[in-house]
């Protein structure tokens, strides 16, 4: 298998970008990302691109509207994938698998999504078995409301300390996103205004929950050979893992989510990691709500079952700590579904190869980037390091 790298990396700003069409954030992106590894667009081999379900562009196969002038894809192979929420991280498997089979040398990743025009609870209602899992499931906000409750009750932990560990996940969030120049949401908040926001769906409430926004997030995928020409600092791929499970919210344990588990596990094994709290420098955990995050730590092996809470109450995951977790703001405070899981391996390459600028977190070498979707139903994991 060739040795693959990431050479370069693009986003917009994220939020409600009425300024620009589809194609036009997407080509900024693109732009971003070519001009971070100096290449050309006649320098790529191939496209890899995707975004929610066709419902949410309004248009079928999106991928020809926004996905060939934007990305320079027009006479390139070119594939769309879309897997919901995952779609980011399901697309940097496919580039690296694209680039370590050996059948292309430059492997260009593209997510973008525009939330603001379209209706994107109501596409992602259609995602669920009609009769059953989408009037009960209330979209997004219900079906994770639901893994909350069973998380907090679980390990027979009190509910309000729970609902103030999460409160504190949610001011961690918002304020790394102040020196994140892409993030959707900034705000200076405290745990007394997520404590009193309002309630979503029991127990999360608005501000534990992840906005809507229009963005777009551009990698390059490159082969040894390539890479080593294109950046005297390329951000190996280290491991990777992607797992999926049963369709049926009731047949599997989202608590201890075994497509999670099983996707870290593979992940680390391929690159050698063991013990993940100390060998990792910095994850970024797809977290579009707050308590959801803290169940990834267990399921990541940062910490036993049920312990979640220490490693936030010890400030562990925080700026600073021995594992920070989404300087950028994470899911939470950005959040263009059909890039979203993609942002994650951006900014975890720009750790690692420390570009991150204000929220750099110190002496990166080797990151964790994650991405979670389908019907509650897909998690992926990737390993970068130096």
């Amino acid at each position: 298998m060739v040795r693959v790298a990431i050479v370069g990396t693009g986003q917009t700003e994220h939020g409600k970008r009425r300024d620009v069409n589809f194609p036009e954030l997407v080509y900024t992106a693109v732009r971003r990302a070519l001009d971070d590894a100096g290449l050309t667009v006649d320098e790529i081999d191939a496209v890899v691109t995707g975004s929610m379900p066709a419902l949410m562009e309004g248009v079928n196969a999106p991928h020809l509207y926004w996905g060939t002038d934007p990305t320079g894809a027009g006479s390139k192979p070119l594939m769309r994938i879309a897997t919901c929420g995952s779609t980011g991280i399901s697309i940097a498997h496919s580039a690296f698998y694209h680039v370590a089979s050996g059948l292309f040398d430059v492997v260009l990743a593209v997510g973008a999504e525009k939330q603001y025009e379209g209706e994107p609870q109501g596409a992602m209602r259609t995602i669920r078995e009609r009769a059953f899992l989408a009037p009960f499931s209330a979209g997004a906000p219900g079906t994770f409301a639901m893994q909350s409750n069973e998380y907090m009750h679980r390990y027979g932990h009190s509910e309000e300390e729970v609902r103030i560990a999460a409160a504190e996940v949610s001011v961690r969030n918002h304020t790394d996103a102040l020196d994140n120049p892409y993030a959707h949401i900034k705000i200076r908040i405290g745990v007394e205004d997520v404590l009193k926001s309002r309630i979503i769906c029991y127990p999360v409430r608005l501000l534990d929950v992840c906005p809507s926004s229009d963005g777009a997030c551009a990698v390059i995928f490159a082969s040894e050979s390539r890479a080593r020409k294109i950046t005297d600092t390329p951000v190996w791929v280290k491991g990777l893992g992607y797992c999926g499970e049963e369709y049926w919210l009731g047949d599997g344990d989202k608590v201890v989510w075994q497509s999670a588990v099983r996707a870290a596990r593979a992940a680390y094994k391929l690159a050698g990691i063991r013990n993940p709290l100390k060998e990792l420098d910095v994850a970024e955990v797809y977290n579009p709500f707050t308590f959801q995050e803290m169940l990834f730590y267990e399921c990541f092996d940062f910490c036993g079952k049920g312990e979640a809470l220490n490693l936030v109450r010890d400030e562990v995951v925080m700026r600073g700590g021995e594992l920070p977790c989404d300087p950028s703001g994470g899911v939470l405070c950005t959040n263009p579904i059909g890039a979203t899981a993609l942002v994650r391996v951006a900014e975890a390459a720009l750790q690692v190869s420390g570009k991150a600028e204000k929220h750099q977190v110190p002496d990166a070498e080797t990151a964790l980037a994650h991405g979670m979707g389908g019907p509650m139903q897909l998690n992926g994991v990737m390993i970068l390091g130096r």
